[in-house]
């Protein structure tokens, strides 16, 4: 019966989603910096940004309908994919990855905050549900 229950235990890590390495509850306070523009969760709507739910790992310009930059969209193009470095080094200096684009946000410097605020975003999936 303990054997059972230790590889039934190793397979759920196994299968569990992937989550970013940081706190969630501290990436939601820093999230806050981001919602003057963007929002997440089941009732996300556009803003000056589009809703972040289901961004880490989507295409990028994935959000349907919403008005996106040069930059993003030929990312999109090119196959880029929201992974965690891209989120990293986007949320660090937006004009970094899209120089043209419209994100004007002086970016979160410090790399903790960074992954933090990536685990908050993990957490969401693309109809704004929790994983």
């Amino acid at each position: 019966m303990r054997n059972t229950l230790l590889v039934a235990l190793s397979l759920a890590a196994v299968a569990a989603p992937a989550r970013a390495d940081g706190d969630v509850a501290k990436g939601e306070t820093t999230f806050k910096k981001c919602m003057a523009c963007h929002a997440i969760g089941p009732d996300a709507k556009v803003k000056v940004g589009p809703p972040l739910n289901g961004i880490v790992g989507a295409k990028w310009a994935h959000f349907e309908g919403f008005s996106y930059s040069q930059d993003i969209k030929d990312g999109a193009a090119a196959g880029k994919v929201w992974d965690e470095a891209a989120l990293g080094n986007y949320i660090t200096n937006p004009k970094v990855l899209a120089p043209k684009g419209k994100m004007a946000f002086a970016g979160v410097k410090n790399e903790d905050e960074r992954k933090d605020l990536i685990a908050f975003l993990a957490q969401f999936n693309a109809d704004g549900s929790r994983k």
